[in-house]
């Protein structure tokens, strides 16, 4: 890298960490803020789905409605919106405009990972994209298994605010930093509407969008139920398990980025799933072993289930940096990160709901990776015919 893409790159996996960051640590603030506002946990719960909603909806309509040439102001936009709304969040003595603030941060944080990712990808060398990916998704991992547990803390002794106080500041110190580093962006053509929209129907992009749904409903909607998995089995505590679970992602965040640079996208994502499939699989049966065993394949869950959004995000910019909409596509990336997440929970709560064992659950999670994976040995098939030359008799 050279220096001015280096210091782009970890300026903004710092905005990364913040908004990792965000995205979880509400989850376990709803106990303080439901004292605080007097309020249901049913009703305080909302702030996290108003953020996630935001983040995954509204994000890539900001992307496809900023222009192509307004990039790098439009990145400092959105991260310092990102800081305002956490900063108000934290000020605020409403619960209505706290929900307010949600939104905006959601919504915010979301475009400025699209944004952000292209930005430093722009100014990367070619040969080091993976590389650069990584570090923005570790980044964002890492705020995530190392932030929350730390905002959690600040917010035990200080208040819920506190937390949200760190993830503006963390925010504030990758915009100056990103003001004053950030080299001008090269030179992007205006895209039309029409064009963007034609992104939905492009299989170069739709393809792996399936796949990313696909794995965040095994992976996240599975990650919802750890706790009772594990609880099935005797563990009465889940932490250590999510902290394995955490430490694999990061480091699958960071490892994976070397190998994007040296091999294909897609055949890393192939045995991506196949690895993903294998470890929900084996997992409870591990854990009916020992559940020291059990630690194994949850680390490797961690791990290539964070990793896999590295090569995705690569090509799904490749696909469409010839119409210069590939920071849209990673935004749509994450919709169906979020969307995936949701409806693994919603499909492993009814499952749950009817009577279906806790095992089963993992298993099932499984087999809904091993089917990403299948859909990704389908677009490799696709891919091959698509580069076969055409020959005459």
């Amino acid at each position: 890298m050279t220096r001015g893409s280096h210091s782009t790159t970890y300026l903004v996996a710092i905005g990364a960490f913040a908004l990792g960051m965000a995205s979880y640590v509400t989850a376990g603030l709803i106990p303080l803020i439901q004292a605080d506002f007097t309020v249901s946990v049913s009703v305080a719960a909302q702030l996290v789905t108003a953020f996630t909603l935001a983040y995954g909806l509204g994000s890539p309509l900001c992307v496809a409605l900023l222009p192509a040439n307004r990039q790098r102001g439009g990145l400092f936009l959105m991260l310092g919106l990102f800081v305002i709304a956490n900063a108000a969040s934290a000020l605020t003595t409403s619960l209505a405009a706290l929900m307010v603030w949600r939104v905006l941060a959601g919504m915010a944080a979301g475009t400025y990972l699209a944004i952000g990712i292209a930005a430093a990808v722009g100014v990367a060398p070619a040969d080091e994209r993976g590389k650069t990916i990584s570090i923005i998704m570790g980044g964002m991992a890492s705020g995530t298994v190392l932030g929350v547990p730390i905002g959690l803390l600040l917010a035990e002794r200080w208040g819920w605010q506190a937390a949200l106080w760190l993830i503006a500041l963390l925010g504030l110190v990758a915009l100056v930093g990103l003001i004053y580093r950030l080299p001008p962006m090269p030179a992007t053509q205006v895209v039309p509407m029409r064009r963007k929209l034609s992104i939905l129907i492009d299989r170069r992009v739709v393809g792996p969008l399936g796949i990313s749904l696909l794995a965040a409903i095994a992976s996240l909607g599975m990650y919802t139920f750890i706790a009772p998995l594990v609880g099935a089995y005797g563990e009465h505590s889940v932490t250590p398990y999510l902290w394995v679970w955490g430490v694999g992602g990061v480091l699958g965040s960071f490892l994976i980025g070397a190998l994007v640079d040296r091999f294909s996208g897609p055949r890393l994502t192939f045995a991506i799933m196949l690895l993903l499939g294998i470890a929900l699989i084996a997992l409870p049966l591990l854990l009916g072993i020992s559940p020291w065993l059990a630690l194994i394949p949850i680390a490797l869950w961690g791990a290539v289930g964070w990793a896999l959004q590295v090569p995705q995000n690569n090509e799904l910019m490749k696909a469409r940096e010839s119409q210069g909409d590939g920071n849209l596509a990673v935004a749509l990336n994450e919709s169906a990160l979020y969307l995936g997440s949701a409806l693994g929970a919603s499909l492993g709560g009814l499952a749950l709901a009817l009577q279906m064992p806790i095992d089963m659950l993992s298993m099932g999670a499984g087999v809904v990776a091993l089917l990403g994976m299948g859909v990704q040995m389908l677009l490799l098939g696709f891919a091959k015919r698509r580069d076969v030359p055409c020959t005459t008799p």
